[in-house]
């Protein structure tokens, strides 16, 4: 009995998987067909476009596709390193240091969750539009270095607070500051909470298309996701090649997913000495 209950375990979980890759196969069959197969009811093409990449590749005469990997990498940099570091300092703060009011600032922060993102848009533009930052990354990156989101204040809040307090007491015989706590226990001992933070954080600026449109008008600067734009046209649609590239775009998300996926059940120990 427990046999035949594993196997159909086994069997069901092996139906939703393949219920779960069948978009992934098909959309790298369609990046293979010409646009006039698309509509056929095929997964694979009879005869695969490999050309599809290599013209996709080629975006046109002056830039490539590796050129918006770049530039879009290069936000990235900015946004995780900022997003994880002022996180890390606030949440410290919120965790760890008694000041007047800090109950009411905090719960000033999680309200500042609740408010939809379209009620800011129009003041942050207007905003950088004044410092001229507009058709530049500085949109793109500067708030992530204003404490990452609130999100990730919390997240990271309720981490701090399973740390032992005993710990900091340690530290203060020995002699370490306010600033030598943060950077020699605390950070530390939070690290699987901080690989999250920069997991989500590098997932959800690659994804944000309406952010990079709104604020990006130079080719030059594009974002691989604006260069995907450029494949859609008044007139006509590069399917094969926008299906092609919108695959390659998607592998950064993907390999940095499996690389760090075990941060995300990994935690901190009930005594907070897990490093």
């Amino acid at each position: 009995m427990k046999l035949g209950s594993k196997l159909t375990n086994h069997l069901l979980l092996t139906l939703f998987s393949l219920l779960m890759l069948y978009p992934v196969i098909w959309w790298i069959g369609a990046s293979l067909k010409k646009t006039e197969e698309l509509s056929l009811p095929t997964l694979w093409p009879k005869t695969p476009m490999w050309e599809n990449y290599i013209h996709g590749w080629q975006y046109s005469n002056d830039y490539t596709f590796a050129h918006f990997f770049g530039n879009t990498l290069l936000m990235e940099v900015g946004n995780v390193f900022g997003g994880v570091l002022t996180a890390a300092i606030v949440a410290y703060g919120f965790g760890r240091l008694d000041f007047k009011l800090r109950g009411f600032w905090f719960s000033v922060l999680l309200l500042t969750m609740m408010l939809p993102g379209q009620v800011t848009v129009v003041p942050q533009y207007i905003l950088f539009n004044s410092f001229g930052f507009v058709d530049s990354y500085v949109p793109l990156v500067l708030p992530h270095f204003f404490g990452g989101g609130a999100f990730f204040i919390f997240l990271l809040v309720q981490f701090i607070r399973g740390i032992p307090r005993d710990l900091d007491m340690a530290a203060k015989i020995d002699g370490a500051s306010v600033y030598g706590i943060f950077g020699w226990i605390i950070f530390p001992l939070i690290k699987p909470a901080l690989v999250t933070v920069a997991i989500f954080t590098f997932i959800w600026s690659w994804d944000d298309f309406f952010s990079q449109v709104l604020y990006l008008s130079s080719v030059d600067k594009f974002t691989v996701g604006l260069a995907l734009r450029g494949f859609i046209d008044q007139f006509e649609i590069q399917w094969g090649q926008l299906l092609a590239m919108s695959l390659l775009s998607v592998i950064p998300s993907v390999l940095i997913f499996l690389f760090a996926q075990k941060h995300f059940v990994e935690g901190i120990a009930t005594t907070g000495l897990k490093g």
